[in-house]
């Protein structure tokens, strides 16, 4: 929890630090999955995955993409009671779906979203290899879902037309300077699902939940994004310019992820024996780099237990050594940007369009993991 230490472990995956994730997780994301590989692959595995959400990339195609998802997942909400956890990780899935497979995501996306949340129970799980366990579930909806993205690829090369999105943007040869295998290729959409889906949805979920309690921030909020509406036309979506001027929105999105720290910390595991702060770790342990605490850490932010946006308005926190909301060293999140304007495009659409009441009465969990065990359940109405 020393975050000297916690950095120094994260920078120097060369020293022989490399990841340590657990079998199940390995098994049921695949062998090519870019948490499970290191080195040059690493490297290679990475490259090829910032190559589809780079800012060119974002601004052109999955941006368009997201807005219009996001206009007609929030439609209908008016003068419902819906449940924001559930909403949420629908959004999340269905959203990256779409990014990555354009209009042929809509035809596959129930079955897929059955499979998906199984698999991502599975990846949580103890690696017991026996009927009715998550881990066994888990590895079958890999399965299921390995043979649908399967039949997706070869109806493509069929069919031969270029498609403008990511698993195009994958399988296109001539232009693309990683050439990935089929298999490779599923493994990288599989990542890109599993990694997005949670840190989005749990956090959307949660900054729903803060701005309803700190009627201040959401004032504020609100007043940032009427500015953006004011400038455009009602059909107008939003563009990467407007993203790029949500400062205050940017805010709200990284005090929520401090708050609720989503992915608690990182495995490393040490391949030699090794010395670290005056103690010896063997080789092949794991060290579980543990950051959520560094997030509370009174000395970096006063009085941390507050909800407080205006903190990150002063632009050097994000910048310092310390800051792991996003992982660090050569893993920092790929997708950071891309989550962002995927959380700012559905705040933008939700206090645009609405106001929302807790029913009240609804448990929130902050540990081991972020989540409402019987689901978080808000009154919308139209603003």
């Amino acid at each position: 929890m020393d975050p000297e230490i916690n950095r120094y472990i994260l920078m120097n995956e060369a020293k022989g630090l490399v990841p340590g994730y657990p079998q199940s997780m390995l098994d049921i994301l695949g062998k090519c999955n870019i948490a499970a590989v290191h080195g040059s692959t690493h490297k290679y595995m990475r490259g090829a995955l910032l190559a589809l959400i780079s800012p060119t990339m974002i601004r052109d195609q999955l941006l368009p993409k997201i807005d219009e998802f996001m206009r007609s997942h929030l439609s209908s909400w008016d003068n419902q009671i819906i449940n924001i956890q559930e909403k949420t990780k629908e959004m999340a899935l269905l959203s990256s779906l779409k990014q990555i497979a354009g209009i042929e995501s809509s035809s596959i996306s129930q079955p897929f979203m059955t499979e998906f949340f199984k698999l991502v129970l599975g990846t949580l799980s103890l690696p017991i290899d026996l009927p009715g366990t998550n881990y066994r579930r888990g590895f079958q909806a890999r399965k299921n879902i390995v043979s649908m993205l399967r039949q997706l690829i070869d109806a493509r090369k069929a069919s031969q037309e270029t498609h403008q999105d990511m698993l195009g943007c994958l399988m296109r040869s001539d232009e693309n300077r990683y050439q990935l295998t089929d298999e490779e290729i599923i493994d990288q959409i599989i990542t890109l699902l599993y990694s997005g889906y949670e840190t989005v949805s749990t956090t959307s979920m949660m900054a729903v939940k803060y701005l309803h309690d700190h009627p201040r921030v959401l004032q504020e909020l609100r007043k940032e994004h009427l500015d953006i509406r004011k400038r455009k036309r009602p059909e107008d979506p939003i563009g990467w310019n407007d993203i790029k001027s949500m400062k205050f929105t940017r805010a709200v999105i990284y005090e929520t992820s401090r708050l609720a720290t989503i992915v608690n910390g990182v495995l490393r595991k040490t391949t030699k024996d090794m010395e670290l702060n005056g103690f010896v770790i063997p080789e092949g342990w794991r060290i579980y780099v543990y950051t959520r605490e560094i997030n509370y850490d009174p000395f970096l932010y006063p009085d941390p237990f507050t909800f407080n946006p205006w903190r990150w308005m002063d632009k050097s926190l994000d910048s310092q050594s310390y800051f792991f909301i996003f992982g660090g060293g050569s893993r920092q999140c790929p997708g950071k940007e891309l989550g962002i304007a995927e959380i700012s495009t559905f705040l933008h659409y939700l206090v645009t369009r609405y106001r929302w009441k807790e029913i009240g009465g609804d448990r929130l969990m902050k540990f081991p993991r972020v989540e409402a065990p019987n689901g978080l359940h808000i009154r919308v109405s139209s603003y």
